[in-house]
């Protein structure tokens, strides 16, 4: 008689075979890569085939680990679709994955005023830096950092564009005549910024940026560190939306300088979601609420 796998152990084998790695799958699912080894092994022992042809440095899929894939793939989504059927407050409720700046200074003090808004509708928030699985049921849509590459299976919605410029607390920004000013400050790096400090040097013909003095992993913090005055930050204005508004930051050269303008944020759904509806009512109230922030 076949033993029956168990519901953890195919998880596993999802993410290994849905990534192509085991380690890749271990850092999804927060377990070490033995662990991940050695449940695969287990379910190759149990149906009594091989799911992946292993090498020394990645593994792919057997024919059989293609065809247990796409079964697999089909009844997460059918569990996903059956845990949105029996949630409390379907109708009205999106569970939303951020980018944890974006919910630290864009969705947090905003939030009030689009429930005030949409009587009856519930935001739940989870932020990290990884992108959403929404074969796992858990989230309706992503708010992401960078527009997402792999997307047949989703809507993706533009959150609008973004200037990114020197931004620095009012004492700073009095000592400071011109951009090239710039070269004898300390700049606050951001490092996962897809607009860096060479960029907007080089925007502005001033050669190669000094080096920073100091870095951060996050844009909260780096905004945080020049609101105490520890030096300028290149960063958006729509994450500095709530600084740029009480004073606690300023542009640095408001019209002497040429500032970076992208597209930085998405709102991602899937195509097949029943939350379609939810999603696209918060990203339009999103586009039209940071609309602003090109004028600040």
């Amino acid at each position: 008689m076949l033993q029956m796998t168990s519901l953890s152990a195919m998880r596993i084998f999802e993410s290994a075979a849905r990534l192509g790695s085991f380690r890749n799958a271990a850092e999804e699912l927060n377990l070490s890569p033995s662990a991940v080894s050695h449940a695969i092994s287990r379910i190759e022992r149990d149906l009594g085939v091989a799911l992946f042809e292993r090498t020394t440095r990645n593994v792919r899929l057997t024919i059989a680990g293609q065809t247990l894939l796409a079964h697999a793939s089909s009844a997460f989504e059918e569990l996903r679709r059956g845990i949105e059927q029996i949630s409390s407050n379907k109708a009205l409720l999106l569970r939303l994955h951020c980018a944890p700046s974006y919910a630290a200074k864009v969705l947090s003090p905003r939030l009030p005023q689009f429930l005030k808004g949409n009587p009856g509708f519930e935001v739940r928030i989870a932020a990290s830096t990884s992108y959403a699985r929404f074969v796992d049921g858990l989230f309706d849509a992503d708010i992401v950092y960078g527009e997402p590459t792999n997307r047949d299976d989703l809507i993706v919605i533009p959150l609008g564009e973004e200037i990114v410029c020197p931004l620095c607390a009012p004492e700073l920004a009095r000592r400071l005549t011109s951009p090239r000013d710039l070269v004898d400050q300390s700049l606050i790096r951001s490092d996962l910024k897809r607009i860096q400090w060479i960029d907007w040097f080089e925007a502005n013909n001033l050669g190669p940026p000094p080096a920073p003095s100091m870095s951060f992993d996050r844009s909260f913090l780096a905004l945080d560190a020049a609101v105490n005055g520890l030096g300028i930050a290149l960063e958006s204005c729509v994450l500095a939306r709530k600084e740029l508004e009480s004073g606690q930051l300023v542009k640095a050269f408001p019209a002497k300088s040429r500032d970076n303008r992208y597209i930085g944020h998405y709102l991602a759904y899937p195509k097949s979601g029943s939350q379609r509806r939810l999603a696209r009512i918060f990203a339009d109230w999103l586009i039209n609420d940071t609309s602003g922030e090109t004028r600040l």
